[in-house]
């Protein structure tokens, strides 16, 4: 596949060892739903670095200084609905301050692409960094919807973070936003003909939630 300057694929052992046990279909719920929010933690500490400090002034014990804090509005954390939720107590962990939205989705059984039935963003959007979340990039159709409905409400500076993708669903999400940074876990091999990523890990939703 083409190399894109946007793609960050994280190859951190502990983000690929997790990835291993998700996989596992004898992984039950509770585990499934530790791992996801583990390794959320683990890209969204990859995927903030970039995030703007500015100096303040703090008064240590010992004497006052100048020190780094985020700059800037709060973080926008924005997942799309259902299994996107899985990953964002593990971004809130890091950044207990970062305001949550919420994008929702459905995808059509027959044609795979998405519809939207909600959409609820922190404001002022434009002034923040928003990283859309959602456990699996299969065919992009959602996460191209997403970024595009923010985008609408004004958000500018926008990531999109998954565990694992399809390489369809990559070069769809690539080539409609290409000025979007994504961080993804695994790529792995192909769509099947329901739309399933290959080798993948089943539906996220159901093994976050426990349904079927």
């Amino acid at each position: 596949m083409e190399k894109m300057n946007n793609v960050t694929i994280l190859e951190h052992p502990l983000i690929q060892h997790k990835i291993s046990m998700l996989r596992d279909k004898n992984t039950g719920t509770n585990e499934f739903r530790k791992l996801v929010d583990e390794i959320a933690m683990l890209e969204g500490f990859i995927a903030l670095a970039d995030l703007p400090l500015e100096e303040v002034e703090v008064e240590t014990p010992i004497e006052t200084c100048m020190t780094p804090k985020i700059a800037g509005r709060k973080l926008a954390i924005v997942p799309i609905l259902r299994a996107g939720l899985g990953m964002v107590s593990g971004i809130l962990a890091l950044v207990p301050s970062a305001k949550v939205g919420h994008i929702g989705l459905y995808r059509d059984e027959v044609t795979h692409e998405p519809h939207e039935y909600y959409c609820k963003l922190p404001n002022p959007i434009e002034e923040r960094t928003i990283v859309v979340v959602d456990p699996m990039l299969a065919t992009g159709g959602s996460a191209v919807d997403a970024v595009s409905m923010i985008k609408e409400h004004g958000g500018v500076n926008i990531k999109f973070m998954c565990i694992i993708a399809a390489p369809e669903g990559l070069k769809r999400l690539h080539e409609a936003h290409p000025d979007v940074q994504i961080y993804i876990g695994h790529l792995d091999r192909e769509l099947n003909e329901n739309a399933y990523i290959c080798p993948g890990l089943g539906d996220a939703g159901d093994r976050i939630f426990g349904t079927k």
